[in-house]
């Protein structure tokens, strides 16, 4: 069985990550998106395991201290990390893991495992965004200042990335991201590992 790839999606809060992601999930097979631990508070609707670990920040330290994440990162005054063994096991049993972090997590990760392909989302245009944000209707005018000042510092770092996907039509993004995922399916290596009978036959 053929090890299954890892991928980083990132982009700005508001460009549509989440919503596209969640539409690819049924339309590839061996793919699924890493469970982050978090400290944070469970929100109305959240489900433990299925939207995030969630955890004490006592815990979560001493998972820092026993180097259990791939990457940790603190939002204001909450910890969110991605658990080392759980995607390695994934990755072994030949399923695509989808990372949903930003470009400090990223680059983290691109130390540890180079091969990881990584994606960045960007929105067709700044207007839009804060559009996008304003029709979210979860945070004020002054949060959403905020995130757009974070918008521009984040897509500063789009040129990190092998892969940017402009999230304008969104059925045009979620096909795009599924070619992205497809193509790479078809490395040499990977099939070389999955296809080996074959091959060996074709040669004898």
């Amino acid at each position: 069985m053929s090890k299954g790839t890892l991928y980083i999606i990132s982009a700005p809060s508001g460009a549509g990550k989440t919503s596209l992601i969640k539409k690819l999930l049924p339309s590839v097979d061996a793919l699924k998106v890493s469970v982050s631990h978090t400290t944070r508070t469970q929100r109305e609707g959240e489900v433990g395991g299925i939207d995030y670990l969630f955890t004490s920040v006592d815990r979560f330290q001493k998972m820092i201290g026993q180097a259990e994440f791939l990457e940790y990162a603190q939002v204001f005054d909450n910890f969110y990390g991605t658990s080392q063994s759980a995607v390695e096991s994934d990755l072994h049993q030949g399923i695509d893991v989808i990372l949903e972090i930003d470009w400090q997590g990223a680059a983290q990760i691109r130390r540890m495992l180079p091969e990881v392909v990584t994606i960045f989302i960007l929105p067709p245009s700044t207007d839009i965004l804060r559009e996008r944000l304003q029709q979210r209707g979860q945070d004020n005018e002054a949060t959403i200042d905020r995130r757009m000042q974070d918008a521009v510092s984040e897509i500063s770092h789009y040129s990190e990335y092998d892969y940017l996907v402009v999230n304008d039509d969104f059925n045009t993004a979620l096909n795009e991201l599924k070619a992205i995922i497809i193509a790479n399916r078809q490395n040499i290596l990977r099939q070389q590992q999955r296809l080996n009978p074959l091959l060996i036959e074709l040669l004898n």
